[in-house]
């Protein structure tokens, strides 16, 4: 559906702005469609961001730091979430032998179980979840990329 539906409206001031607010509603559209996939999971999408980065390092440890700068939102509370995961059984903390002041987060099996479920679910498949070409993805990623060089 068009974004002038969706948010019925008239028209933008300009091309421009109506791309910003269309990222920003799809965004917003895109998480509140994975949240609620994750539900039947028993995962936020905040938990699921940390499950990954861990699956993506695994069999490594991988410090607390290291998490959040690698989260999609860097403002959640990411000692609350990994204490979350823990009493979930899904994420082992350990402090680090190189400096005691941190922690090294590992995977559990039934974390490395549970991704496996979620990447099979048809619900989390992205091939076709979002109505793309795998040329239309690649497209909408170098654009989104550009839109972020000027950080």
């Amino acid at each position: 559906m068009r974004l002038e539906d969706e948010l019925k409206s008239k028209g933008f001031q300009s091309e421009e702005l109506k791309a910003m607010l269309n990222v920003l509603f799809t965004a917003s559209w895109l998480h509140s469609k994975v949240s609620c996939s994750l539900k039947q999971f028993g995962l936020s999408h905040e938990q699921f961001n940390v499950l990954r980065i861990l699956k993506g390092q695994h069999p490594n440890p991988v410090a607390q730091k290291d998490i959040l700068h690698r989260m999609i939102d860097r403002s959640s509370n990411l000692t609350r979430i990994l204490s979350k995961l823990k009493a979930k059984g899904l994420v082992l903390i350990n402090r680090s032998e190189t400096d005691r002041r941190e922690y090294e987060i590992q995977l559990t099996q039934t974390a490395l179980d549970l991704l496996d479920s979620i990447a099979s679910s048809h619900d989390m498949n992205p091939k076709g979840a979002i109505g793309l070409t795998v040329s239309e993805a690649f497209h909408l990623n170098a654009l989104l990329d550009k839109m972020r060089e000027g950080e």
